[in-house]
């Protein structure tokens, strides 16, 4: 974009966009006139203020659902900003789809597909589906990747020939999501059909962090599941502490993948056809508490506070796990500008590192002392 409209590209800080006072600053000073956001993303920015629209023309979003309420709030507040829905895959060079905000139904539609781009939804059988009939998007064009580098079986999988184009070569990419035709010929996203997730924006592979806990000794078998836009891990095998696993899975996958929960069972719930009962997968909220031990310090009693607050939860003890209790990255970013607001300083990686109260607010005490 920058380069064909003849636009200047701002790069914010590591980290700055879940900054949103940074954010705000920057779109300011530099005079910003199009940002892009995940969804959930936006919703934390707009919660934390109002950008300058002097020079702000446009916002897209892509990554997720951009629910209807946002776009309603976002109106209030930006009502003489354009906000456009956009989607796509990595696989096919992210976004195929474009779909301009003006009304806010309460499941956005994801648009029509953009130049040189087809938009197919199939049923079972690979043929196309009536309007208003849910099916399985499938995507066409010269943007579609040629496969997964070195996973032949994926490719096989995702990537088919394209019955529909005259085109010598032609693919489709076989997207895993639920979609369908609206009656002004827009596409309405409809969900996953497959055990990959989207949580706040980032796509993950449940699979992967199966594998990666799999592979830690002492471990048997591993299942992950999304309750509630956070990860939950259950493992059979050794008991290990929380701090351990997520040590060893931070080695080959990034933060964002990290399940929130770990539970060790004695075995996995199975159906009576010997296959995994994922319906039988006990609740988080029966796994048990470590022993309460109260805060120390004006640090630990202003952050059990805030996180008690945020987190929606009775009381927080010093050695209470954030992410254990609930939190995610949006929660952290909130997290951060209510303790600026308190006269601290505050890292959002920090509480990655250190996610426990007591550990958190050593981290944060040591950041005044050397400010």
């Amino acid at each position: 974009w920058p380069l064909q409209t003849g636009a200047r590209l701002v790069m914010a800080r590591p980290g700055g966009h879940r900054d949103p006072q940074y954010l705000r600053e920057v779109i300011r000073r530099e005079g910003v006139t199009t940002l892009h956001f995940v969804p959930s993303m936006l919703d934390v920015f707009l919660a934390h203020g109002e950008a300058s629209a002097d020079a702000l023309k446009r916002v897209l979003c892509s990554g997720e659902a951009l629910p209807g309420s946002l776009v309603r709030r976002f109106h209030a507040q930006l009502p003489t900003v354009e906000l456009h829905n956009l989607y796509g895959p990595t696989e096919a060079a992210v976004d195929v789809s474009a779909w301009h905000c003006i009304t806010a139904p309460d499941n956005t539609p994801i648009g029509k597909p953009i130049a040189n781009t087809t938009l197919y939804v199939l049923d079972g059988q690979g043929q196309p589906v009536p309007q208003g009939v849910a099916g399985e998007l499938f995507i066409g064009g010269v943007q579609v990747a040629r496969g997964y580098l070195n996973r032949a079986e994926l490719t096989t999988e995702r990537f088919i020939d394209d019955p529909f184009s005259t085109r010598p070569g032609a693919r489709l990419y076989r997207t895993g999501d639920l979609a369908r035709h609206l009656p002004d010929g827009n596409i309405e996203y409809l969900g996953r059909n497959d055990d990959q997730v989207k949580i706040r924006g980032l796509r993950i592979e449940l699979g992967e962090i199966q594998a990666g806990l799999t592979a830690i000794a002492g471990i048997k078998e591993a299942v992950v599941v999304a309750r509630e836009q956070r990860l939950v891990a259950y493992y059979t095998g050794e008991a290990q502490a929380t701090e351990t696993l997520r040590s060893a899975l931070l080695t080959h996958l990034p933060e964002f993948m990290l399940p929130a929960l770990f539970m060790h069972l004695g075995a996995l719930p199975l159906s009576p056809n010997g296959k995994l009962d994922r319906k039988a997968l006990p609740e988080p909220d029966a796994i048990q508490d470590r022993p309460y031990e109260a805060p120390e310090g004006e640090t630990e009693t202003l952050l059990a506070a805030i996180w008690a607050e945020l987190l929606g939860v009775e009381r927080v003890g010093r050695h209470d796990n954030f992410f254990e209790l609930g939190g995610h990255s949006l929660l952290a970013v909130t997290l951060t500008s209510r303790l600026r607001e308190q006269g601290l300083e505050a890292d959002v990686r920090a509480l990655f590192e250190q996610p426990t109260l007591a550990g958190y607010a050593a981290i944060t005490d040591s950041m005044e002392i050397v400010l």
